[in-house]
């Protein structure tokens, strides 16, 4: 059966792949916008829903995700600016913050999800590391404003969970809910 990842992300892509599975990009156009009042974990699965049921076909699975970063109560998504990701990491900086995903996958007319969540603590950071990470650029189109799996993961002291999760792919999820509508990564 054919896969599709509704992802724009390339770390979405590579995490997909590192499960041995071929499939094609179809990026969803959806509104992401988190409603007043809305729950992380119910506006990243209501999000990661919306996408998939975007791009669903019939005869094809579809996989898609959504992630926030929460501190205080606060969602974080991603910064609109170099300001906005140094605001966000001056926050997250020697605390801890929660990582949620929401997954999704149709198949069929039939659409399953779930959500995961994964504790983060942030190292101690000067001004000076804050800036010099700001601009390299690498924190403008990610939840939170830091990747795990790139320079900013140099500022991750622990994860309680799944570091996919925070890279924004839980593959524990996202091997469940392909294996439910008829992928599995083993074969």
């Amino acid at each position: 059966m054919e896969l599709v990842l509704a992802s724009s992300s390339p770390r979405r892509a590579a995490l997909l792949e590192s499960l041995g599975l071929t499939f094609r990009i179809v990026v969803p156009d959806v509104d992401e916008t988190r409603y007043p009042d809305e729950e992380p974990d119910t506006y990243v699965e209501r999000v990661a829903r919306m996408k998939v049921l975007a791009v669903a076909e019939p005869s094809v699975v579809t996989l898609a995700a959504d992630t926030t970063v929460v501190h205080e109560g606060r969602v974080l998504g991603k910064p609109a600016h170099p300001g906005e990701a140094r605001s966000m990491l001056a926050r997250l900086q020697g605390e801890v913050h929660a990582v949620f995903t929401g997954v999704a996958v149709a198949a069929d007319g039939a659409v399953s999800s779930a959500v995961d969540r994964s504790l983060v603590r942030m190292t101690v950071m000067t001004d000076v590391e804050i800036d010099r990470y700001v601009a390299g650029g690498e924190p403008i189109d990610k939840a939170g404003s830091y990747a795990l799996q790139g320079l900013g993961g140099m500022f991750v002291e622990s994860v309680e969970g799944s570091p996919s999760n925070v890279i924004g792919l839980p593959l524990h999820v996202a091997a469940r809910l392909l294996r439910a509508h008829g992928i599995d990564p083993l074969g």
